[in-house]
């Protein structure tokens, strides 16, 4: 026989258990930022998975905290920002992004013709709950996460809006950052690039061969 309201005096229980058993072993704590009292190699099991490297020294007086939150950034491969940015404006992580976060406009020349790259790209700061969904759809490894980055500002509303142009940070600052990861997209890039430009080869031979058969066939005709 259930005794009235028994689930609610349960759900109570597992609480008070759990939070007092959070006390008592620290190891099942929720995680914070400050991993200063746990040991190297105690963190639970999935806890500071990204990025890999630990302890990257950036500078004298700067080294990158795997454990503190991350947020998106846009690369770019170097020389002018504009020139060289990956993100094509292509908006899919606009659409995908869970709590809508991301505004994209796409960029147009003087003659309305769409230029691959993005005229406005805003992340709402307020918003994003870094949950790096942007990063796994982005077709283009245009986006990745960037653990440096400034949420203070004295402006309440227009700073909770982080730019396209603050967003933007070279590909060399993500290998600061992120070594092996950046290491391995570069590969990836690579691999991709290099398997279609044979792809674009092979068409181009398989149309050049096309056509001389077909201006053979028409010289033989012209002989009969």
């Amino acid at each position: 026989m259930s005794i009235l309201g028994g689930g609610i005096f349960k759900g109570m229980a597992v609480t008070l258990r759990n939070f007092v058993g959070s006390y008592i072993n620290k190891k099942e704590r929720l995680p914070t930022n400050d991993y200063s009292w746990r040991p190297d190699g105690d963190l639970p099991q999935g806890i500071g998975d990204y990025p890999k490297e630990e302890g990257e020294q950036l500078s004298d007086t700067t080294t990158v905290n795997h454990y503190s939150r991350n947020f998106p950034m846009l690369l770019h491969d170097g020389g002018e920002p504009m020139d060289t940015v990956r993100c094509v404006a292509c908006q899919i992580c606009e659409r995908e992004c869970p709590p809508q976060c991301i505004y994209i406009e796409k960029d147009y020349d003087e003659n309305g013709k769409y230029i691959k790259r993005p005229a406005v790209f805003d992340i709402d700061v307020s918003v994003c709950m870094s949950c790096q969904i942007c990063v796994e759809v982005c077709p283009f490894d245009a986006i990745v996460m960037n653990s440096q980055f400034e949420l203070s500002t004295p402006d309440r509303f227009g700073g909770l809006l982080v730019r396209r142009d603050d967003l933007l940070k070279s590909n060399d600052y993500y290998h600061q950052i992120h070594p092996e990861e950046a290491a391995a997209r570069d590969q990836k890039m690579a691999v991709e690039k290099a398997a279609k430009e044979a792809k674009k080869k092979a068409a181009a031979e398989k149309a050049k061969a096309a056509a001389e058969k077909k201006a053979a066939e028409a010289a033989k005709e012209e002989v009969e």
